[in-house]
């Protein structure tokens, strides 16, 4: 299964690693890091369909979770 929030869609993203000796030297042996999402697995309650809901979710995700309701946030993204 792919590491992908439910919610925003946030996935691993490819990125260097540089260390400020690396930067003064211009010499960079360092190569590539994939930075992962940080996905949690969150067991929602949905109180208007009265049953709980299971998700790979992202902190973010949480967040607007949190501010618009969870009913209406998973109708618009298309879980429910």
């Amino acid at each position: 299964m792919a590491r992908i929030c439910a919610i925003t869609g946030k996935s691993t993203q490819i990125g260097g690693r540089y260390s400020n000796r690396t930067r003064a030297t211009q010499f960079n042996p360092t190569g590539k890091v994939r930075r992962r999402a940080n996905l949690q697995k969150r067991r929602i309650y949905v109180s208007e369909l009265g049953k709980t809901v299971i998700i790979d979710v992202s902190v973010k995700g949480i967040k607007t979770i949190k501010k618009n309701g969870a009913y209406s946030v998973l109708k618009k993204v298309g879980i429910i």
